[in-house]
């Protein structure tokens, strides 16, 4: 049945809450695992279902995940496949950008219109998850729904950051409450004894919808209600069968640093609840990079990503991104470094070696500890990070401080010798 779906990727908007990371990029075009992009998790799941019909809507900063789409995902010519960007754009009908996740569809509906499918699935660009969509849209012809959203069991402590619905015992949405913040007791759905076990027993939405073609159209058109979780999915439920998928396995919001830091450290456990290692690989840019190469680096619980040239005397519980420079006698702990772009040639080597300028990458001798090291950075040598008294928090203009994290920022230039 994955042949009559069509999906929409939302690209999310401007991210604020994973600055400064999203500051010149957006949401799902941030790097994760030291290789792929956040938006190769919904892409990546989709064609593994057999959903290869996928519309990517972007906005905000959004050339460099357009860039990525289009170097990324090639089909045959002979196939209907396809991963396409859907810019924000004006329009005889509308001059605004993206109002909402709703208002986002409802500019784009004109695309869809030139395919045939039956249903649409809806999905968040910013989410690090494994599912089969298959499952979940049998599961909405089966229960004859008109919408069918993904909903993951969680504990009371995490029910003011999400929707939360109720249901019957036939998985029917009898109610829906955005981010509730009191009052919310009386809201515990029906869940496996596993979740039981682990209190968690109320219901969040994924933000993961399956909608009838023609009941998104005739939800859309001819209003102005621009948000799923607040208004379309709420009053659905009076009026139409909206049925729970829910999903008992790994799923993680990425809308914070210290959400997004977790995740990403999370992938160098022994037995990662997120396992990159499974069966269905994640689909990426492929680049033509040498392998890494180490000399006299002791590794621990460590995910080293192509490319890169490492000398550093201890690295432990960090991911390590593509084309990485690391320098001799530099201690990495519990860091991600997100990697460059490019290589700088031994001629432009030499010339910062000649004018004490750093080079790209990490230099020698650097302790560096819970950080975000984003990409194309210079740490000079001698440089410690995170390895004093608890830094407050703060924008300190080369680096930003969020809840015990360093995040240096982009193309940042941190001198030899600093001490942060």
């Amino acid at each position: 049945m994955t042949s009559k779906a069509i999906c929409i990727v939302l690209g999310g908007g401007q991210g604020s809450r994973l600055s400064p990371l999203t500051a010149t990029r957006s949401k799902p075009a941030v790097p994760i695992a030291g290789k792929y992009r956040l938006v190769d998790i919904p892409i990546s799941n989709c064609l593994h279902s057999g959903i290869d019909r996928i519309y990517v809507l972007t906005q905000f900063n959004s050339a460099s995940l357009n860039k990525h789409i289009k170097n990324t995902y090639h089909f045959s010519s002979f196939s209907e496949a396809f991963v396409d960007i859907l810019a924000a754009e004006q329009t005889p009908s509308s001059v605004a950008w993206f109002q909402g996740t709703a208002d986002a569809v409802r500019q784009s509906l004109h695309h869809l219109a030139v395919h045939e499918f039956e249903y649409v699935l809806i999905l968040s660009g910013d989410q690090l998850y494994q599912m089969d969509f298959a499952e979940m849209i049998e599961a909405h012809i089966k229960a004859d729904a008109d919408i069918s959203i993904a909903t993951i069991p969680v504990h009371v402590n995490d029910v003011p950051g999400f929707g939360i619905l109720k249901t019957d015992e036939a998985n029917l949405v009898t109610s829906f409450i955005e981010k509730p913040k009191s009052g919310f007791e009386n809201w515990v759905s029906e869940v496996s004894p596993q979740m039981q076990a682990e209190g968690r027993v109320y219901l969040a939405s994924m933000g993961i919808y399956i909608f009838n073609r023609k009941l998104l159209y005739d939800l859309l058109q001819g209003n102005d209600r621009t948000d799923f979780g607040k208004e379309i999915i709420p009053q659905s439920i009076e009026t139409h069968k909206v049925i729970s998928y829910q999903y008992e396995g790994y799923w993680t919001d990425i809308g914070t640093i210290p959400s997004f830091f977790d995740a990403n450290l999370g992938l160098t456990d022994d037995i990662p609840l997120f396992n990159l290692f499974d069966k269905h690989p994640i689909y990426t840019r492929a680049r033509m990079l040498p392998p890494s190469k180490m000399s006299g680096t002791h590794v621990d619980k460590v995910i080293i990503a192509d490319g890169c040239i490492i000398n550093a005397s201890h690295i432990t519980r960090s991911i390590i991104g593509i084309r990485s420079r690391i320098g001799f006698e530099t201690i990495v702990e519990n860091c991600y470094v997100m990697g460059n772009d490019n290589y700088q040639t031994l001629e432009q080597i030499e010339e910062s070696h000649q004018s004490k300028a750093p080079i790209m990458g990490i230099g020698d001798r650097c302790h560096i500890k819970n950080a975000i090291i984003d990409k194309n950075s210079f740490i000079g040598d001698d440089v410690q990070i995170n390895c004093g008294e608890k830094l407050e928090n703060g924008d300190y203009g080369s680096y930003v401080v969020q809840d015990g994290i360093v995040i240096v920022k982009k193309r940042a230039v941190i001198p030899n010798g600093t001490i942060i």
